[in-house]
């Protein structure tokens, strides 16, 4: 099931459960605005690469639309418009007065030179500007422009890219430095934005444990996916006291069930562009990660990765959604027959907007300890009512 399907599949639920009006429910089954365009840049040898880019705004019923603009190679129409729908969905949970919106450009960074991305991401940009700004559509980094693709290649890529976009914008529009979030601090960005996601999943298991009478220390935890997201999910646990047992990303798979060194691998990882020959773990079968034994697993990388076929191989007790939509319906209905607790994506990762929203309201820079104490009052009180 692909994720649009899956997403509709969820909220058709949802809607029954509220006993939501049918032509309300249609209405936000359907985004305000879908955009496709061609973005063709001549590539560093001199020959011409075409792509394709999106931008889809789903519903400004709370406020201007928010969300991320990513770049892989598996960007399509219904894979940015499920991931708006969920924006929506997620600002609302995290009450902060956004709408849903997402983009994407179909292409592999990591085979992209630095100044053939910057290309790409300003033909983009001219491509969609009259769409974007600040009081109606407001973009921010995502998968493939957030600050560790390719394992230090291009560190700092989500700044880089938010700087572009706000460049070529004034070239149209004048400086307007709050139609992007994710910026440079030097630009008006927000300290803490990129640990944000990753804190916020680490508060956010707080809160599950909490409620089941249980802490971080000691739970044994399984993170697939290291980049933004999974990685400083991985460290920040490993500060509290857990044990992360297997971790997995695009160049494979390891585990020790003493519990990783995760500053060790963190240094390794961008050292050796991966997790190869790295002394403190085993390397397992990246497929095998999912259903590894541990108390808390936390798929942090792409959409639909727990589905109908490996759900009941898995052993975890608690699921933590740290990416977009990982879990399909067929799999969450087997998961909940086991009786395995799923924290959803629309709470788990709503904390990278809304670090957003910080950067976008705050007059003066605040300081790490403000943007991190002020997350942790937003994602409490959300936590106790999910």
């Amino acid at each position: 099931m692909n994720a649009l399907a899956a997403n509709n599949r969820n909220f058709k639920l949802a809607s029954r459960l509220l006993g939501l009006d049918s032509k309300l429910e249609k209405s936000l089954l359907i985004p305000f605005r879908e955009i496709k365009v061609e973005c063709t840049i001549p590539k560093d040898d001199g020959t011409l690469a075409s792509f394709v880019g999106f931008r889809v705004q789903h519903d400004n019923a709370r406020g201007r639309m928010k969300g991320g603009i990513g770049y892989h190679p598996e960007v399509d129409p219904d894979e940015v418009n499920a991931r708006a729908q969920l924006m929506t969905w997620k600002t609302a949970v995290a009450n902060i007065p956004y709408g849903g919106a997402k983009g994407g450009i179909g292409c592999d960074p990591g085979q992209l030179s630095l100044s053939e991305l910057e290309r790409l991401t300003r033909v983009f940009t001219q491509k969609i500007h009259d769409l974007i700004g600040v009081s109606t559509n407001v973009p921010a980094p995502d998968m493939g422009t957030n600050a560790q693709v390719e394992y230090g290649r291009f560190v700092g890529l989500f700044e880089q890219t938010m700087a572009w976009i706000l460049d070529e914008y004034a070239k149209s529009h004048g400086y307007s430095p709050a139609v992007v979030t994710g910026k440079p601090i030097d630009l008006g960005g927000s300290l803490g934005r990129e640990a944000a996601t990753g804190r916020g999943v680490l508060f956010a298991t707080e809160a599950l444990l909490d409620e089941h009478g249980k802490s971080i220390s000691g739970q044994r935890f399984v993170v697939q996916g290291f980049g933004n997201v999974g990685s400083w999910a991985a460290q920040l646990i490993s500060e509290n006291g857990g044990k992360v047992v297997a971790v997995s990303d695009i160049s494979g798979a390891i585990k020790n069930s003493k519990g990783i060194d995760i500053p060790s691998l963190l240094k390794h990882s961008v050292a050796n562009r991966g997790f190869k020959g790295f002394s403190g773990a085993d390397p397992i079968d990246p497929n095998s990660i999912l259903v590894e034994d541990c108390d808390v697993l936390i798929p942090a990388a792409l959409g639909g990765v727990i589905n109908g076929e490996n759900a009941n191989g898995i052993k975890a007790k608690y699921i933590v959604e740290a990416a977009n939509h990982p879990t399909d319906p067929e799999a969450v209905e087997i998961l909940s027959k086991k009786g395995v607790i799923i924290l959803p994506d629309i709470y788990a990762n709503s904390e990278g907007v809304t670090v957003s929203y910080f950067e976008w309201v705050q007059g003066f820079l605040w300081d790490v300890e403000k943007v991190n104490n002020e997350l942790r009052t937003y994602m409490t009180p959300t936590g106790s009512k999910m």
